[in-house]
């Protein structure tokens, strides 16, 4: 059987440190756990329960596409915090809950979203 590479060993490298400016999901209570799977890339695990293991599993062989995953994990998990501190939030999807807030805050999301960038060095369009 052939041996084949799914990423190269520069993609590997860009999704290594996206991984890394994203580490704070993992450390946080959303269940998203990001894998180096080898010759396969990147697999992005989430919503982990003991008797089954993750529910999800995403592979990954493009750093741009594990970014903007991993950035609306990050953002939805802000916004959830924000929902819960606000109860009429709450009943809102995540867009909404992103429009409700007063412009300095969604700036400052959206700065948060540069800076995981310029750490991963993938470059926003």
């Amino acid at each position: 059987m052939k041996h084949i590479v799914y990423i190269s060993e520069k993609e590997r490298e860009k999704c290594r440190k996206v991984k890394e400016a994203f580490a704070e999901l993992e450390n946080e209570d959303i269940d998203i756990m990001v894998a180096d799977a080898g010759r396969y890339g990147y697999v992005r695990l989430m919503y982990y329960n003991e008797i089954y293991g993750f529910d999800e599993a995403v592979c990954y062989t493009n750093s741009t596409a594990l970014f903007n995953d991993l950035w609306t994990d990050w953002l939805n998990a802000q916004l959830f915090k924000i929902a819960l501190e606000d109860e009429p939030l709450m009943d809102l999807d995540y867009e909404d809950i992103f429009k409700a807030l007063p412009d300095e805050k969604q700036q400052e999301l959206m700065r948060r979203r540069q800076e995981f960038a310029e750490q991963s060095g993938i470059t926003l369009s």
